[in-house]
């Protein structure tokens, strides 16, 4: 099985412009999650994919492998389907360009579960975190997922779910982070279709993979993820490697 890592590198960011070009201890961001990447040892092979120039010159600079996007894109799994349509690999893992300080422990239970997946079940791998704070629980920045009995993904969405009709009866609510595992074959088929209405109406991209017939089997996590969206974000992150 060979799995490679891609790293969806886009310069604009909405809420922090240029964030994956910020100085992060000396290196910009992007050139600390390559690095991270590279040195978690569970890739054959890891990719920045990118639409800009600066970031495609840093990565090239220190020996890195990168691709310029040919096309724009409006979301990272077109632009890491676009890199890997005629690569050898089985499995592609998205790591997020803004989050420096990768979390391991969960990439390789992505991973593992392929590995285990005997019955090629499995189109795609991704991370819930459960939450328990009502302020995260309704904040439609954070996606929510449900899952079936086996684990599996079904539905995505920026509101509350489940409903909490029966106060009686204990529900747990979990947050999605997106951070994939891919089989290849899913992703391009991912990249060949249409945005389909559940997807255009949340603005979730993985919803697109369920109302097409994928299954994408979801891994609780206990860690959260340290990512990059705003100046104080990057404030806390720099605190952070000066302790690590």
């Amino acid at each position: 099985m060979k799995i490679i890592a891609m790293i969806p590198a886009r310069f604009s960011a909405t809420r922090f412009p240029g964030k994956l070009m910020k100085d992060l201890g000396g290196k910009p961001v992007i050139v600390r999650t390559y690095e991270a990447a590279l040195q978690t040892n569970l890739f054959e092979n890891v990719f920045v994919v990118t639409d800009s120039q600066m970031i495609f010159n840093a990565i090239s600079i220190i020996g890195g492998n990168v691709l310029m996007s040919k096309t724009e894109h409006e979301c990272g799994s077109n632009r890491i389907a676009e890199a890997v349509e005629f690569m050898d690999a089985d499995i592609v893992v998205n790591v997020q360009g803004d989050e420096p300080f990768i979390d391991v422990v969960s990439l390789f239970k992505l991973i593992d579960a392929f590995k285990n997946d005997i019955k090629n079940e499995i189109d795609l791998a991704s991370l819930k975190v459960q939450i328990t704070n009502q302020e995260d629980i309704e904040n439609p920045n954070n996606v929510k997922v449900i899952t079936d009995n086996f684990g599996f993904a079904l539905y995505f969405s920026r509101s509350v779910i489940p409903f909490h009709r029966d106060k009686e009866i204990q529900v747990k609510y979990f947050k999605h982070r997106g951070v994939y595992a891919f089989r290849k074959a899913a992703l391009i088929d991912f990249y060949h279709r249409e945005i389909t209405p559940l997807e255009a109406a949340e603005k979730i991209e993985a919803i697109r993979y369920l109302e097409v017939g994928k299954k994408i089997k979801m891994i609780e996590t206990d860690e959260e993820s340290i990512g990059i969206d705003t100046e104080e974000d990057l404030k806390k992150a720099i605190e952070f490697l000066k302790n690590a």
